[in-house]
């Protein structure tokens, strides 16, 4: 039986083994004996409030033959043990799986679900829209290059979801036994050994691209199929409203059908059409919050200095990082507004005044990416290879917004208005982003070119815009209030000459597609809406646990379609 002990808190210089002896005497102390035994560190994270005394905090397991008696009363003095990581599938259910579960969709939530079902037996078909890692990379490289688009195959779509070109983070606020899981499997198919246990892990883009791979390998070898290029249109129902086929259009504009026993919707965030045509199919919808804002980017040196002080460029520290929020009640006061704006969007956008604006998705030692999907748009995101090495700091500096009740589409629409409106502004046809320095957007106005800090944005193609003109008076005036509150905690956050580039709109869907308590659409008995794409997830390790779930949910209700026949052992 392992034990937790939490807040081992000890210089940053000191050996890593200081806290597992530590946690060791802490507990024989209680005990009143020698523990000698095993353990390892569980947790560890980065405590640099005081830059003359940075921390490591670590959470330590301590393995050993507690008795009963001892194990009470650690319990009682407010000790945890470790909850058993091992993972196995329900029972697989009796109902008739006719052929096989069909998962439209390849990024985290698509791949735990694809992969739980193939251990178990299901043989899943999964269907994605854009390329194998291999051919996404060739693509994205291109758009960056070029400015050329592919519009099935981009930072959006293709094998690994939007994850894959970012920073692999896997941060998440959900408190599921899953994550540990997840965490687990990422690490068995390449990825780091230290995101178990960071305590704010991450894979690195290009670190990721093999993982994705790996996964997508182990899949096939255990008897599932992923065809990518293949975008799904259409379904195909019986009179009950079984959806018992999908249609879909693959690289070279061929219609396909394929069977379907079941049909896990995967399809991440940025698939617009899908909702859509869900719409007309009588899914149901409802709205949710989603933030809106561009990228703020800065030198990684001047971060690291900031944070860490003279201990700056430690290798045992790493890049910097920061995470800031700051909320408002309803009705208080907008400094900004006397400044222009877009008011166009401003008058015509479902939204109601943001409340809150915050950073997100930093990647410190990365770059502003292009993150299109669609013609005539501009999008921003966040990417970082996982040493996170160059010259630039940056992250998501967002406000959040909430749709009117009842008409989710209008929220997609509004977004897809942000990105063709920066579009515009930039040079449009050849997807320049609009970018504007902190000095400039904190003055309310623009012009003033970059000088020491370089816009990362496909190697610099920006033009300096104001981006009030583009993103709605509320959101800059979240932003501004933003940046000055930021500063007062992190030194340097609103330097005059640090950027902003947009616009930043895929944080989250701006909807959920409605299930019910088994996964299912109301009206739809075997189709599973899931992940970032159906408003259940935010993030890597949150989606890939709400596929993993979905799976689950397939397992205790299906047996597998032929299994008898070809001798597939259930289970792992």
């Amino acid at each position: 039986m392992e034990i937790l002990v939490k807040n081992i808190v000890l210089p940053f210089d000191a050996p890593q083994e200081y806290a597992l002896r530590q946690a060791k005497q802490t507990l024989g102390q209680i005990l009143c004996r020698d523990i000698t035994s095993g353990g390892h560190i569980y947790k560890k994270s980065v405590d640099a409030r005081k830059r003359s005394a940075i921390k490591f905090v670590y959470t330590a397991s301590v393995d050993a033959d507690f008795t009963a008696a001892e194990l009470e009363t650690l319990k009682s003095a407010g000790y945890e043990t470790l909850i058993d990581e091992d993972y196995a599938p329900p029972k697989p259910g009796i109902e008739p799986l006719t052929a096989r579960p069909v998962v439209v969709g390849f990024g985290p939530c698509g791949m735990f679900c694809a992969l739980t079902l193939a251990r178990s037996g299901y043989r899943p078909l999964v269907l994605e829209r854009g390329s194998d890692v291999e051919a996404r990379g060739a693509a994205v490289e291109r758009f960056i290059k070029t400015g050329i688009l592919d519009t099935e195959t981009n930072v959006q779509f293709g094998a690994g979801g939007a994850g894959t070109f970012s920073d692999g983070k896997l941060v998440t606020r959900i408190n599921d036994p899953a994550c540990r899981y997840i965490l687990k499997t990422l690490h068995s198919f390449g990825a780091p050994e230290e995101i178990l246990t960071s305590a704010k892990p991450h894979i690195g883009t290009d670190r990721l691209r093999a993982v994705v791979a790996a996964v997508r390998d182990e899949i096939v070898r255990l008897g599932g199929e992923i065809v990518f290029g293949c975008k799904v249109e259409r379904f195909i129902s019986d009179s009950s409203g079984k959806v018992t086929a999908v249609e879909c259009v693959d690289s070279e504009n061929k219609t396909l059908s394929f069977e379907c026993g079941t049909i896990v919707l995967a399809t991440g965030h940025s698939a617009r059409d899908v909702y859509a045509y869900l719409a007309s199919d009588d899914f149901a919808f409802l709205t949710k919050p989603f933030s809106v804002g561009a990228r703020i980017e800065h030198l990684r040196a001047d971060i690291d200095r900031a944070l860490f002080g003279d201990f700056a460029g430690d290798p045992r520290l790493g890049a910097g990082e920061y995470a800031f929020s700051k909320h408002w009640d309803n009705g208080a006061p907008n400094r900004a507004d006397t400044l222009q704006h877009n008011d166009t969007l401003q008058r015509s956008d479902p939204l109601r005044c943001s409340e809150a604006v915050y950073t997100f998705c930093m990647c410190p030692g990365g770059e502003v990416i292009a993150a299109a999907s669609e013609e005539g748009g501009v999008v921003t995101n966040g990417m970082s290879v996982m040493a996170r090495n160059g010259v630039n700091s940056n992250a998501a500096l967002v406000a959040s917004v909430d749709p009117a009740p009842g008409k989710p589409l209008d929220a997609v629409e509004f977004q897809r208005n942000l990105e063709r409106a920066a579009f515009a502004s930039a040079r449009g046809g050849e997807y320049y982003a609009p970018c504007q320095t902190v000095g400039d957007f904190i003055d309310g106005k623009s012009g003033t070119p970059p000088t020491r800090i370089k816009p990362s944005y496909r190697g610099g193609c920006v033009v300096m815009r104001d981006l009030c003109t583009i993103l709605p008076r509320d959101v800059t005036g979240r932003m501004r209030e933003g940046i000055l509150a930021f500063d007062r905690s992190l030194r340097g956050f609103a330097a005059r000459d640090a950027l902003l580039t947009g616009v930043e709109t895929r944080t989250s869907a701006p909807l959920r597609i409605i299930r019910g308590d088994d996964f299912t659409a109301p009206g739809h008995a075997n189709v599973y809406p899931c992940g970032e794409g159906a408003g259940y997830a935010g993030g890597i390790t949150s989606a890939a646990a709400d596929g993993l779930h979905t799976a689950e949910k397939i397992i205790a209700r299906y047996k597998p379609a032929g299994c008898e026949d070809a001798g597939i052992r259930l289970g792992r």
